[in-house]
């Protein structure tokens, strides 16, 4: 467990795994990082419980493939996300990072009743990739997109709020005008509130580099077309007056506002007072953009700090004792 400096001391991430299970044909992670390789729970759960202790109000788990996770020591991804919530603090959140389909499919109803803990976020990024099942089956990504959508619709129906997002490549050498067309349609009946759109681009050395590629101009008017529609879906349109309970973490990019996220990891702008920095409160919403809500503080809702201490110093050493890096001790 080597020493390391958090990027936001309120904020720490945490990888579980490395490696994957999968074979797609565009993708070098298998070549690059191998086989799955789950690290023991209780390191992770040692390393959630000392960020705890050093300040940190949130914790991220990440890998290429969370939902893969203890598949090759025996365990499961929801019993080590319910050892999390037990030291998880109150007030303190869990923020789940990327899962493909395939193995989060086996652990549905349990990662329901995980997802509506009131220390987890309801959020999930579960990238699709294409809305072809013949475009799947070329990526080899080993579900179809009904699979995919009984998962969204699993989830959806059992976590009221939850917020889904998803990743699509625009331009797989074998996706036909028909093809996109699905891609197209699958995203209007769900309409994502954040979509990651990808060109797609020939890794060397994968077997989708030596597929014969789209022209490129087709390729560009299909990523156009999509980013077009993403555009006009309006997620917080009409959310006007709601009321949420907010934790703060950073500050927006350009300065003016912090950034809180609710309980659905949506982003609500919230005044820039240092007193609100890693606290958590009630807004209610007075604005709404594409990507954000903007929130005022509610007269009478209190300020609370759920950290169980100061978080550590920018340029502080987690587990260190309060060193610095040397840049911060000049």
């Amino acid at each position: 467990d080597l020493p390391k400096i958090r990027r936001n001391p309120l904020v720490e991430i945490i990888a579980i795994n490395t490696g994957c299970l999968n074979q797609c044909t565009y993708c070098k992670t298998k070549h690059a990082r191998g086989e799955l390789g789950s690290y023991p729970p209780e390191e992770i759960v040692a390393r959630a419980v000392q960020s705890f202790q050093e300040g940190v109000c949130e914790i991220w788990l990440t890998s290429e493939d969370t939902g893969a996770y203890g598949r090759d020591i025996g365990s499961s991804l929801p019993e080590l996300l319910w050892q999390l919530v037990e030291v998880i603090p109150e007030g303190c959140r869990l923020r789940l990072g990327m899962t493909n389909p395939p193995y989060i499919m086996d652990h549905l109803d349990e990662m329901a009743k995980i997802l509506n803990h009131d220390r987890v976020y309801s959020f999930l990024h579960v990238p699709v990739q294409a809305g072809s099942d013949a475009v799947l089956f070329d990526m080899k990504r080993e579900y179809t997109i009904s699979q995919f959508e009984e998962l969204v619709n699993h989830l959806k129906s059992h976590v009221p709020g939850i917020t889904i997002i998803t990743d699509i490549i625009c331009g797989f050498p074998t996706e036909t005008d028909e093809d996109f067309q699905e891609t197209m349609e699958l995203v209007k009946r769900h309409n994502f509130p954040s979509l990651f759109i990808n060109q797609f681009f020939p890794r060397p050395g994968t077997p989708a580099a030596k597929m014969k590629r789209i022209p490129t101009q087709i390729v560009k008017s299909r990523t156009r077309e999509l980013s077009e529609y993403f555009q006009t879906v309006k997620p917080y349109e009409g959310r006007e007056g709601k009321i949420y309970s907010v934790l703060v973490t950073e500050t927006s990019h350009d300065g003016n506002y912090y950034v809180a996220h609710n309980e659905f990891y949506e982003q609500v702008l919230v005044p820039k007072l240092p007193e609100l920095m890693g606290k958590m409160f009630k807004v209610r919403v007075v604005s709404t953009s594409k990507f954000s809500m903007i929130g005022e503080l509610i007269d009478d809702s209190q300020v609370i700090r759920p950290s169980l201490a100061d978080a550590l110093q920018l340029g502080q050493v987690s587990g260190g004792g309060g060193k610095e890096t040397p840049e911060n001790s000049a």
